[in-house]
This record gives C-alpha cells, sequence and structure tokens, in this order.
C-alpha cells in the first residue's frame, strides 16, 4: 500500500535482505509472520530488532494483522531481555520516515534491556563483537524457550 504520505516498499532494503538470507543475522526468534535478531550496533547488550516477513516500510503501511504480531513477538523479545540481561526495564522504539529518525525502510522495532543509571550507546556507533553477539542471542533464546 503506497501514496504520497508512504512511499512504496523497496524489495532490496537491508533487512528484507535478511528475510532472504542473503545478509547473516543473529536470529533469536522466528515464526510464520516475524523474525526477530540481534541489532549489530547494540546500544545495550540484547538490543533487538523484530521485524514482519510481510513487505511494509513502517508503521503506516502494515496491515493490521501483521503489527499485531510484531507487537505480540515485541513483547515476548522484552520479557525475554529482562531475565537474559538482568535489566530493570525496556525500552521500545520505532520510527517511521526519514523526519522520525527512520534510516531502514522495512517496518522494525528497537527492543532495548535497560539497566537503571546505564545510558544507551548513541545510535549506529559501534559495532559489537561477533562473538558477543553470539552469546548475547543464546541467552536471549534460552530466556524465550523458559
Amino acid at each position: 500500500m503506497s501514496d504520497k504520505l508512504t512511499p512504496a516498499y523497496d524489495p532490496q532494503n537491508i533487512f528484507a535482505k535478511i528475510l532472504r538470507g542473503e545478509i547473516p543475522a543473529f536470529k533469536v526468534y522466528e515464526d510464520d509472520k516475524v523474525f526477530a535478531f540481534l541489532d549489530i550496533m547494540p546500544r545495550a547488550p540484547g538490543h533487538t530488532l523484530v521485524i514482519p516477513k510481510a513487505p511494509a516500510r513502517n508503521l503506516l503501511d502494515i496491515t493490521p494483522d501483521d503489527l499485531a504480531a510484531v507487537a505480540v513477538v515485541a513483547q515476548k523479545v522484552a520479557k525475554a531481555g529482562l531475565v537474559a540481561f538482568e535489566a530493570d526495564g525496556v525500552t521500545l522504539m520505532q520510527f517511521s520516515e526519514p523526519a522520525s529518525g527512520q534510516e531502514v525502510y522495512h517496518l522494525h522495532m528497537h527492543i532495548i534491556p535497560r539497566v537503571d543509571g546505564v545510558p544507551l550507546k548513541p545510535a549506529a556507533s559501534i559495532k559489537e563483537d561477533m562473538a558477543v553477539l553470539a552469546g548475547h542471542a543464546e541467552r536471549l533464546k534460552a530466556a524465550l524457550a523458559a
């Protein structure tokens, strides 16, 4: 669905490529509608991106059913992040269109476990070590399976 407010979905965006297996990702959850994986430049340990498998540019063009599926998984990942990273809270972020700060045009929700008194790293600032991310993914998967 595209109109003057929401440009057309670009199937060559990086998250579409991750969904097609063209780019690797640290998957923590997958079902028939949703895929969740770690951000490689996390703002805090366990920073996860939850995306629909359906092509949706952002909140403005996703179907209600696909948005609901993303929200349900975002909640599951948030609860698992609290356990896996002994967090005190969680930050949920979603950006739609350039004025909001959106940079990847496939709907995604950032789920960031938070510890009291520990500030977030600046956005897209430090690429995490791949071994660290692999460990974080295993911790989240274990918490999701519990």
